[in-house]
C-alpha cells in the first residue's frame, strides 16, 4: 500500500512555525482556514506526525509554503498505483481522491495573479475581493434614445450599474443559483480572477465541496483544437488530467455523468473569430451532454454574438465603496515593502484622498479592479494622486488599446486594417469631441458608425463604395467595443464611452491636437465659448494642462469672463464697490474683492468666510456688522428674542471695533434698544414708532463708516449672470493653479485684474499695469 499521508521534516517544521507565527493565528484559526472541523491535524502537523496528504498540502498553501520543501522525503510524483479507479470507489471518495491528486495543479494554475507593472506574482488570497453580480444586462434592454438625453454626468456614471435599474447579488450566489452561467464584464473587471477564486475555493472544499474544479483557458483550448483539427473538450480535459497522474478516461467520465464537476471556462472573447463558432458549439454540446454539472464561462460584455444556449447571462458590477476600501487595504498590505502600520496608514490615506472632490475623476475609474490597481500603484509611489491627470488617463487608454491584451498574450482579429495606437487615439478623439460638443453622453449606433466611416474615408487607399465603408465602420465599432471596452452599448443600439472621464480626456486631446498657435486659435475660441457650462469644467482643466503653452487659453478665458458682466451698468457698479472695499485692505486686493462679492450676494453664508476673516480684522468687523443687519432685518419678527439677538450682535461688533466714531455710533444704537424686561405693550409701541428710524440710522452709519451697502437688488437674470461670473472666475483660478504652462507675467497680470470692473480694466491697460 502506498502511504496516503505526509509529515514534515525537522527543518520544514521550523519554517512552518515561523510562517505560522508571522500570521499571528491560533491553531483554531489555521484549522478554519484549512476547512477542518478540529484542530487535531494542525497539532499533528506541527508535531512532525503524519497528516493526510491533501491536508498537509493545504496547510502549506495557506502558510504560503512549498509543501515539497516542508515534507520529509516528498515523492517526486504521486505513483500510478494511486490513480483512482471509478469502478472501485464510491463517488464521494472518487471526488476526494481526484481533488487530492489535482490539488497542486489547481493551486499552481489559479493560486496567483500577475498584476500589471508588478514584477512578482501575487497570491490570489492576498488581493481578491468578492465581486457582485448584476442579473440584468443593461445593454440587452430596449430604450428610446430620448429616454437617455436628460442624464447628468453623475447619472451617466450610475446608469445600468445597479443604483438606477437593478439590485446586485454576490458572485458566489449567482454561481450557486444558475448551474450554467456566463459572466460578462468590461476589460479589467475581474472576470478571470473570479474564476480562479472559484477554482481555489472548490479545491479547498470551501465551495462546491462535492465537486472537482477544472479551469480551462478557452484560448489555449482553441489553439490546441486548431492543431488537432477538431474541437473536443473531453479529450482536452483528459490530457490535462494526465499531468496529474490520472490516465484512466473513465474517471473523468464518471465525474461528469454524476454531475461532480465545476467546469470553469475562461475568456470566450479571447478566441479568434475563425475558431469561435467551433468553441461555442463544443461548449453547448458538452454542457448539454453533461448537464448535471456546474458551468461558468467568462466573456467580455461586448461579445454578445457568442450566444450560449441555456446559459444565464450576468454581468460583474463595478466596485462599491466598501469593495474599494477592502481592495485598497489588501493591496497596500500585499504589494508594499513597508511595515504593517505604514501599510495600513497608507491605505487609509489613499481612501481619504480618493474621496476628496478634486480626485472625483480618479474615483470614477476606481470602480474597476484594473484601474483601482493602477491608482493604488501611482499613489504608493507618489503618496498622492497625480496633479497631471491627463498623463494617468493616457496610461489607462494605452492599456486598453493594446497593452492589456499584450500582457495576457491575447491575439485579436485585425479589423483595424493596420491602425497604430496614434490612429486609434485620433479616431476616438474625433468621436469624443463631436459627441461631447453636441451635449451627448449617449449616441445612436448609426451616428458613431458615421463618424468612423468619415475617418476611414479620409485614409489613403480607402474605398469609395458606401457599402464597403459601412461594413468597415461596423467592424471597427465592434472591435473598439470588444477589444478595448472604450465604447459600450448601454442599451440596444445606443452607445456611450464606457467612462465619461475618457470622453472628456479625448475631447481635450482633440482640442490640443493642433501643434501651432494659428491652428489652435479656432478650437480654443470654441472651447472658451463654453466657459459658463459646468459640464465643460473638466475639459478646460485637461486642456490647459496638456497645452505646451497655456498663455493664450487663459488670456482668452479672462476676456470671456470679463465680458459676462461688461454690458450691465448695475453689475459694473457692484464690482466698483467691491473694488473700493479692496483698496483699503492690501496686499491681496483680488481676494478681498472676491470676499465682498460673496458677502453682498450671500450674507447668510458669512460663516464660510472664516479664513478670510482671520487674515484681516477689518474684514472680520464687516462680517460682524453684516451679521448685525441680518439679525435686525431679515430674521427679526418683533419679539423679545430678536431684541436679544440684535443686542448680542451689537456687543460682538463693539468688542472688535477700533474706530472711535464708529464705536460711539454703535454704542448709541445699542442704548436705544428697548429693555426686554418691559411689558409687551410698551415693546410693541417702540417697535411701531421707533424701529424704522433706528434701522435707518443703523444703515446710514454702516454706509458712512464702513461703506457697506445692503440695498443691492439683483434681478433673477442678474443673479444668474453673477453666479456664472463667479464660477467662471473660480475656473480660471483653478486653471492657473493646475499643473499648467503659464508664464509668470501672464499669471501675475490675470491674478491682479480678477473681478475688476471694465472701467478699472481699461485704466490698467492704458497705464500698462500688470
Amino acid at each position: 500500500m502506498v502511504k496516503r499521508s505526509l509529515q514534515g521534516s525537522l527543518n520544514g517544521i521550523q519554517e512552518a512555525k515561523k510562517a505560522f507565527a508571522h500570521k499571528g493565528w491560533t491553531h483554531d484559526n489555521l484549522a478554519f482556514e484549512v476547512n477542518l472541523k478540529t484542530r487535531q491535524p494542525i497539532w499533528r502537523f506541527f508535531s512532525g506526525r503524519p497528516v493526510e496528504r491533501h491536508i498537509f498540502i493545504e496547510i502549506c498553501s495557506v502558510l504560503s509554503l512549498n509543501w515539497r520543501e516542508i515534507a520529509a522525503n516528498p515523492p517526486e510524483e504521486f505513483p500510478e498505483s494511486r490513480e483512482p479507479r471509478a469502478e472501485f470507489l464510491d463517488i464521494d471518495a472518487l471526488v476526494q481522491q481526484v481533488r487530492s491528486q489535482r490539488f497542486d495543479k489547481i493551486q499552481d494554475q489559479c493560486g496567483t495573479l500577475q498584476l500589471l507593472d508588478v514584477g512578482r506574482p501575487v497570491r490570489i488570497d492576498d488581493i481578491y475581493i468578492d465581486v457582485n453580480i448584476l442579473e440584468e444586462i443593461a445593454s440587452f434592454q430596449w430604450l428610446e434614445f430620448a429616454d437617455l438625453q436628460n442624464f447628468t454626468s453623475k447619472e451617466f456614471d450610475r446608469f445600468g450599474l445597479g443604483k438606477v435599474s437593478q439590485t446586485q447579488i454576490a458572485g458566489i450566489t449567482a454561481v450557486e443559483t444558475y448551474s450554467k452561467l456566463r459572466v460578462l464584464g468590461k476589460p479589467g473587471a475581474g472576470k478571470t480572477t473570479f474564476l480562479q477564486h472559484l477554482a481555489i475555493q472548490c479545491n479547498r472544499g470551501r465551495f462546491a465541496a462535492n465537486r472537482v474544479a477544472i479551469f480551462v483557458s478557452l484560448r489555449d483550448f482553441a489553439d490546441e483544437s486548431r492543431e488537432a483539427g477538431e474541437f473536443h473538450l473531453l479529450n482536452y480535459i483528459c490530457k490535462e488530467f494526465l499531468t496529474c497522474g490520472i490516465s484512466e478516461p473513465s474517471v473523468l467520465e464518471t465525474l461528469l455523468l454524476e454531475g461532480r464537476v465545476l467546469l470553469l471556462l475562461d475568456g470566450l472573447d479571447e478566441v479568434l473569430h475563425q475558431e469561435s463558432k467551433g468553441v461555442v458549439n463544443e461548449i453547448r454540446r458538452f454542457s448539454e451532454k453533461y448537464q448535471k454539472n456546474m458551468f461558468v464561462v467568462t466573456c467580455r460584455t461586448a461579445a454578445k454574438a457568442f450566444n450560449l444556449r441555456r446559459f444565464t447571462d450576468v454581468e460583474i458590477a463595478p466596485f462599491s465603496q466598501d469593495q474599494i476600501v477592502a481592495f485598497a487595504q489588501k493591496w497596500f498590505t500585499a504589494l508594499t515593502k513597508t511595515n504593517i502600520q505604514d501599510k495600513q496608514e497608507q491605505a487609509v490615506e489613499f481612501i481619504e484622498k480618493l474621496d476628496l472632490p478634486e480626485n472625483f475623476q480618479f474615483r470614477r475609474l476606481a470602480v474597476t479592479p484594473l484601474f483601482l490597481h493602477l491608482a493604488c500603484w501611482v499613489f504608493h509611489h507618489q503618496n498622492k494622486f497625480p496633479i497631471q491627470k491627463a498623463a494617468f488617463y493616457k496610461q489607462c487608454l494605452d492599456l486598453l488599446l493594446g497593452k492589456w491584451d499584450e500582457t495576457k498574450g491575447i491575439e485579436r482579429d485585425e479589423v483595424y486594417q493596420g491602425f497604430l495606437l496614434p490612429q486609434k487615439l485620433k479616431l476616438l478623439s474625433q468621436v469624443a469631441s463631436a459627441t461631447f460638443e453636441q451635449g451627448n453622453y449617449f449616441f445612436e449606433q448609426r451616428i458613431v458608425e458615421q463618424y468612423i466611416s468619415d475617418y476611414i474615408g479620409d485614409l489613403p487607399n480607402a474605398s469609395t463604395e458606401p457599402e464597403e465603408l459601412q461594413l468597415d465602420s461596423e467592424g471597427v465599432l465592434q472591435a473598439i467595443e470588444l477589444q478595448h471596452g472604450l465604447l459600450a452599448e448601454r442599451v440596444r443600439g445606443i452607445f456611450s464611452f464606457s467612462y465619461l472621464t475618457f470622453q472628456e480626456y479625448l475631447t481635450a486631446r482633440q482640442i490640443v491636437a493642433n501643434h501651432n498657435l494659428e491652428a489652435l486659435e479656432q478650437p480654443l475660441q470654441r472651447l472658451v465659448s463654453h466657459i459658463t457650462e459646468p459640464r465643460w469644467r473638466e475639459i478646460f482643466l485637461l486642456t490647459v494642462a496638456m497645452l505646451r503653452s497655456a498663455d493664450f487659453l487663459v488670456q482668452l478665458m479672462k476676456q470671456k469672463v470679463d465680458a459676462l458682466v461688461a454690458q450691465d451698468p448695475y453689475l459694473q457698479k457692484f464690482l466698483t464697490w467691491a473694488n473700493q472695499k479692496s483698496l483699503a485692505a492690501p496686499p491681496q486686493p483680488a481676494a478681498i474683492r472676491a470676499f465682498y462679492l460673496a458677502l453682498a450676494r450671500t450674507p447668510h453664508l458669512t460663516a464660510d468666510f472664516a479664513v478670510a476673516c482671520m487674515l484681516d480684522q477689518s474684514i472680520f468687523l464687516d462680517v460682524a456688522l453684516d451679521n448685525l443687519v441680518m439679525e435686525c432685518t431679515i430674521d427679526c419678527k418683533s419679539n423679545f428674542a430678536d431684541v436679544h439677538a440684535c443686542d448680542d450682535a451689537l456687543s460682538n461688533a463693539l468688542a472688535i471695533v477700533q474706530d472711535a466714531g464708529l464705536r460711539q455710533a454703535l454704542q448709541q444704537l445699542k442704548d436705544l434698544l428697548p429693555d426686554p424686561k418691559q411689558t409687551r405693550e410698551r415693546f410693541q409701541t417702540w417697535w411701531q414708532k421707533s424701529y424704522p428710524a433706528w434701522m435707518e440710522r443703523l444703515e446710514a452709519m454702516l454706509a458712512k463708516h464702513r461703506n457697506i451697502q445692503h440695498h443691492w437688488h439683483f434681478s433673477p437674470q442678474q443673479q444668474q449672470v453673477l453666479q456664472q461670473y463667479y464660477d467662471a472666475n473660480q475656473l480660471l483660478i483653478d486653471c492657473l493653479n493646475s499643473n499648467s504652462e503659464v508664464t509668470d507675467g501672464v499669471r501675475q497680470e490675470i491674478e491682479a485684474s480678477l473681478l475688476l470692473p471694465i472701467k478699472e480694466l481699461s485704466k490698467r491697460e492704458w497705464q500698462g499695469l500688470s
